[in-house]
């Protein structure tokens, strides 16, 4: 993730980046015709910044200088943006303004809950499973962020292993010392949803599979694997980033590759009209109003500009793993950034000068 630093539309590759141009494109009224994933004007801005978080604007709990720098540059004398901003980020672990307060008592000005995309942020599309019942996996507040995403009827992990709970089996401590009466109440799940890393994978991973291998009934099971199984929805499926620890480890899938991705994509909107996107292509959106975005590498994360392959190391030479969703076809000319800069400042300098902002 933000381990590579790209200051861009994060997560294309993911299915974020087109709703956040969208967002962008959105604020204070304006249309943003060129997102900059990574902002006196002389007249009203026609592009805006699409900012990863971690690698980009703070490392763990600490900002980096470069981006109270940058901010400097992007507010007016009131504290308010002079040009649309959104920040995209793999975090799903937190509620959407909560992540919004954070940032606004980091950066000092005010940002508002729209203004984040969080990882699972787009499942607010997947509207057809909204009256579902929903299996949810992760961390943080998950009840509120299944709910806050339209997920009307969900049951978390802890609660399905209070109802089946020989299922859970691999903490020994938390094994029953007597055999319970099995259950025949509890109520067919019918798809999981996956808004992050779980803390406790163990448990998650098996009931999971438990609930899938019986195709939503795990106090009944099957004589066969049902094909295809239940549907799963999953956020983040990239668990690398980079915060206050040493030990280098991104993918520049999930940053660089992502960005350059929603500039095709918008690119083939522009000529082509928008194609259907959402789930299973069952919902048309709206063309955005953005036409291009630059995706810019900033060396604050793990990126190493003395040694551009540190972050994936191939043994025996040849090209580096593909880390993309299986959906995507690898393309390596995607995974090379528009521009190279050593922090956020910088890049929301080179943006300012191409735009023909004043540089303040």
């Amino acid at each position: 993730m933000a381990a590579w630093g790209c200051v861009a539309a994060l997560g294309a590759a993911r299915g974020l980046c087109w709703r956040a141009a969208r967002a962008a494109a959105g604020l204070q009224g304006r249309p943003a015709r060129r997102c900059y994933a990574v902002g006196p004007a002389q007249s009203p801005p026609t592009f805006g910044f699409l900012l990863d978080i971690d690698g980009v604007l703070v490392r763990g709990h600490r900002v980096i200088p470069a981006a109270l720098k940058a901010f400097r540059r992007l507010v007016n004398s009131q504290g308010q943006l002079r040009v649309p901003v959104v920040f995209v980020t793999n975090a799903g672990n937190i509620l959407q303004h909560s992540k919004a307060q954070e940032l606004s008592a980091l950066l000092g000005c005010e940002v508002d809950a729209d203004q984040v995309i969080l990882s699972h942020s787009p499942m607010k599309l997947f509207s057809e499973y909204h009256e579902k019942r929903m299996l949810v996996s992760g961390q943080g507040p998950v009840m509120e962020n299944a709910q806050g995403l339209g997920f009307r009827n969900v049951v978390t992990v802890d609660e399905l292993r209070m109802a089946f709970p020989l299922l859970d089996m691999v903490d020994l401590e938390r094994r029953l010392k007597t055999t319970p009466l099995p259950r025949n109440d509890f109520p067919r799940i019918e798809g999981v949803l996956l808004l992050g890393e779980p803390v406790r994978w163990e448990t998650s991973l098996q009931l999971i599979m438990d609930v899938l291998l019986s195709n939503g009934s795990p106090g009944a099971g099957l004589a066969t694997p049902p094909y295809p199984h239940l549907p799963v929805l999953a956020s983040n499926m990239d668990l690398l980033w980079m915060a206050e620890a040493k030990m280098p480890s991104d993918n520049p899938m999930s940053d660089v590759y992502g960005a350059n991705l929603f500039h095709q994509y918008l690119q083939k909107a522009t000529h082509d009209g928008a194609p259907e996107l959402g789930a299973g292509g069952t919902r048309q959106q709206q063309p955005s109003a953005s036409q291009s975005c630059i995706s810019i590498l900033v060396c604050t994360g793990v990126y190493n500009p003395r040694n551009p392959q540190s972050t994936e190391p191939v043994l025996g030479g040849g090209e580096p793993p593909f880390h993309g969703h299986r959906d995507l076809c690898f393309s390596p000319g995607l995974m090379e950034a528009s521009h190279v800069v050593n922090d956020v400042n910088e890049a929301v300098q080179l943006v300012f000068r191409k735009e023909g902002w004043a540089l303040e």
